[in-house]
């Protein structure tokens, strides 16, 4: 190949990379500002990547179906991710995510000098589908943390409104002196909803939405219904905050109760065998000695 040839391609070469990069800084570009004043702040290495998700966000995950989105929309609301990002910003950190566990899979194998393609496969599947699984982890945590804390907001909204407060005025009572959490923020909304100018029994059951817990839709409906047959809403609240003190009570109980039983497996496999093995070594380490001598 003659020395015009390869000056030729490297022009051609690095004219693609410089149109390649106009491009992409011209894509960028067209990428619309942010409001994030009413949304969670990002997490520091979901802030590291945000430029990328949100470049995915308005040029690729904008031709998603919207019935997909729609559920996963729902299913951010139920996990409390949906403060934290959209659907489409979630479909594009499953992109990433792709990415990020196939190149790490990759770059591990090369410097294990391995080939596997079933390997690379099932880091594309993990990676797509690891997003999900956290949701899945995140919203067992959030409902174990609104199960905590509903006794304790039960019991300052029920003393609010002993003391003469509206249930409005309790629930803000409750969202200025109650511990920080996801309940704390759903209590919140429920404010903003009705300030708003939602009717109550809606922004309750607003909430029964979002969350679509027993615990909560008890709560709602005693509420509502205290309300509509002109109970008193005191002492419907302080039944409930008795109640799901109640039921915590009972599944601390549970969880001490199963305990022996979760311990089982790992005595066995782990624990038993190490004890036999300090044990026995000297022992089988001495009959040695002995049968050589």
């Amino acid at each position: 190949m003659s020395d015009f040839a390869i000056v030729l391609i490297g022009l051609l070469f690095g004219g693609c990379v410089l149109l390649a990069i106009y491009s992409l800084a011209r894509l960028r570009a067209e990428v619309p500002d942010e409001d994030r004043e009413y949304m969670d702040p990002l997490p520091p290495l979901l802030r590291l990547i945000w430029p990328l998700v949100r470049f995915l966000e308005f040029h690729v995950c904008a031709f998603i179906p919207s019935p997909a989105l729609q559920r996963t929309h729902e299913r951010l609301q139920l996990t409390g991710v949906g403060y934290l990002v959209s659907a489409e910003q979630f479909f594009a950190i499953r992109m990433l995510s792709v990415v990020g566990v196939f190149g790490v899979t990759y770059g591990t194998m090369a410097m294990l000098h391995k080939d596997s393609l079933e390997v690379l496969l099932l880091a594309i599947v993990a990676g797509f589908f690891y997003p999900v699984i956290w949701l899945h982890d995140v919203q067992g945590r959030r409902n174990k943390e609104v199960q905590k804390t509903l006794p304790v907001y039960l019991d300052f909204i029920t003393m609010a409104v002993e003391a003469g407060l509206n249930l409005t005025g309790a629930i803000n009572q409750a969202v200025d002196k109650g511990p920080p959490g996801a309940l704390r923020h759903e209590f919140f909304m429920v404010v903003r909803d009705l300030r708003s100018g939602l009717p109550r029994a809606d922004a309750l059951r607003r909430m029964e939405k979002r969350l679509r817990m027993s615990e909560i839709t008890s709560f709602v409906g005693a509420v509502i219904q205290a309300e509509k047959m002109g109970a008193r809403l005191g002492a419907a609240l302080r039944s409930q905050a008795e109640q799901r003190r109640t039921e915590r009570f009972q599944r601390a109980e549970k969880q001490a109760m199963e305990a022996p039983v979760k311990l089982i497996f790992p005595l066995l496999v782990f624990i038993f065998p190490t004890t036999f093995i300090v044990l026995g070594f000297p022992i089988a380490m001495k009959f040695l000695q002995l049968g050589q001598l």
